[in-house]
């Protein structure tokens, strides 16, 4: 008789914990939009939440430390006249936000240190270039102030923010509506799911397809993409009897998918988030309770199932917080950011470990805050790689702040903040300091040494 053989992994037992109640944000009123966004948007300072509003569109934007009861008169981003669909916080520079609106506009917003104090109406820029409701975000991972957006009028834009301009407008692409939008790891492609059950790869300066794939699910309901390792594509959809699937395409072999599982029959859109460091893609289903994760390897079936953490109540959003904000010395791999009707639950995953030391298989370098490349550059043809930094001592701060230019004025600089394992609001550190801790950190110990030294030649 065979003996089965269980794969080896180092993610095997990854788990989800939910964090107590004093350490969530509670008593905020989440939007009630039927809209498939994230509704919430993560980084190592803030957090920010899309809330209901009468008469307009606002969300809220919370210091990770502020948690608790979030009082009714707390202030909030409200200058939108419609609806907020989608928040999405700038890579490069922490205190900078975008959003999209069913008024057809999107702003781009300066958030002060420390959180606002005020009510903010005036944006840092307004982009207006969409005829109908803008739902989709993303700012580009490498090039400074550039953003894609997506809108309901089937139109895909590329803006250089620093400028306020449209430089790339994408309006014939696409048949119907764009259900997700996203770049690959550099930059240098786009990736599209849309209503006409078709997934494309775009080239961003060019606005052409590069490749395209129609019905990678058989259902038609909403399908979501992203790019993942080696600029492979994962979909998840929904089969022809509304089962809820999973799948893993080679664009270079677009015929056949690499492998598609079916999940369940819940109804449900899946919104995948990948993590390129430890290879695994966590699963979060509008409505569901839990959250999937798979891992993704070179070897069949390429996505393997790990595990699952389910909560008590189901999400109605979800952030994810980057790699440079987690709390390395508790082996932290992935922290999100699960929205509830009235609360906002952080729920930690953590591969367990005995060791308190940096583990280095669980973090690689990681991409770090700062651009390789500026958007006048990137749109004349330049790619930049993703600029990589290391996590160890839990430190992830640049060699300079990213600054926010509008029109040749200088906004005041920030400085990008990293998760500091006492508190989860951070505190802004930078490399100079933490060189000279550290070397001050180690004369302590080569005194104590001397130290028990010399007593044990006494004795």
């Amino acid at each position: 008789m065979s003996r089965k053989v269980v794969r080896s992994s180092k993610f095997r037992h990854v788990f989800g914990q939910g964090l107590k109640a004093d350490q969530c944000y509670d008593d905020i009123r989440i939007s009630q939009m039927t809209w498939d966004s994230n509704f919430c948007t993560v980084n190592p300072k803030f957090v920010a939440m899309i809330v209901d509003a009468s008469g307009g569109g606002s969300f809220i934007v919370l210091p990770l430390s502020k948690t608790g009861r979030i009082d009714m008169s707390y202030p909030t981003v409200c200058g939108h006249t419609g609806p907020v669909l989608d928040i999405e916080f700038c890579p490069h520079n922490d205190n900078i936000i975008a959003s999209g609106s069913e008024d057809c506009s999107v702003m781009i917003w300066e958030i002060p240190e420390g959180g606002l104090t005020s009510p903010l109406s005036e944006p840092v820029v307004k982009l207006e270039g969409h005829s109908k409701r803008v739902g989709i975000l993303s700012w580009h991972p490498t090039a400074h102030n550039v953003l894609m957006t997506a809108g309901c009028d089937n139109v895909l834009i590329l803006w250089n923010v620093a400028r306020g301009q449209e430089m790339v407008r994408m309006d014939t692409v696409h048949t119907d509506l764009i259900y997700s939008a996203c770049w690959n790891r550099d930059g240098s492609q786009i990736l599209t799911a849309c209503k006409d059950k078709t997934l494309r790869v775009l080239d961003p300066r060019k606005g052409t397809v590069i490749t395209e794939k129609e019905k990678p699910h058989e259902g038609s309901r909403p399908v979501r993409a992203l790019f993942v390792s080696d600029n492979k594509i994962l979909s998840t959809g929904f089969s022809r009897m509304s089962e809820r699937q999973v799948a893993l395409w080679d664009p270079n072999r677009f015929g056949e998918p690499l492998t598609l599982q079916e999940l369940d029959t819940s109804s449900g859109v899946l919104l995948p988030f990948f993590d390129p460091d430890t290879g695994i893609v966590f699963l979060c289903g509008k409505g569901d309770t839990s959250i999937r994760y798979f891992e993704i390897t070179d070897e069949a079936p390429f996505v393997h199932y790990l595990s699952m953490y389910s909560g008590k109540e189901s999400q109605k959003g979800m952030g994810y917080m980057p790699k440079r904000g987690l709390e390395v010395n508790k082996c932290e791999i992935a922290r999100f950011y699960k929205l509830h009707d009235r609360k906002c639950e952080p729920v930690v995953m953590t591969v367990p470990r005995k060791s308190d030391l940096f583990q280095e298989d669980l973090y690689p370098n990681t991409i770090g805050p700062e651009p390789s490349v500026e958007a006048d550059d990137w749109f004349d043809g330049k790619d930049g790689q993703p600029i990589m930094i290391s996590l160890k001592d839990g430190i992830a701060a640049p060699t300079k702040s990213s600054e926010f230019k509008l029109n040749k004025t200088l906004l005041k600089s920030t400085t990008v903040c990293v998760g500091d394992q006492g508190n989860r609001g951070g505190v802004r550190k930078t490399v100079e300091i933490e060189s000279l801790r550290n070397e001050v950190k180690q004369l302590r110990e080569a005194l104590e040494a001397l130290t028990k030294t010399c007593h044990a030649l006494r004795e």
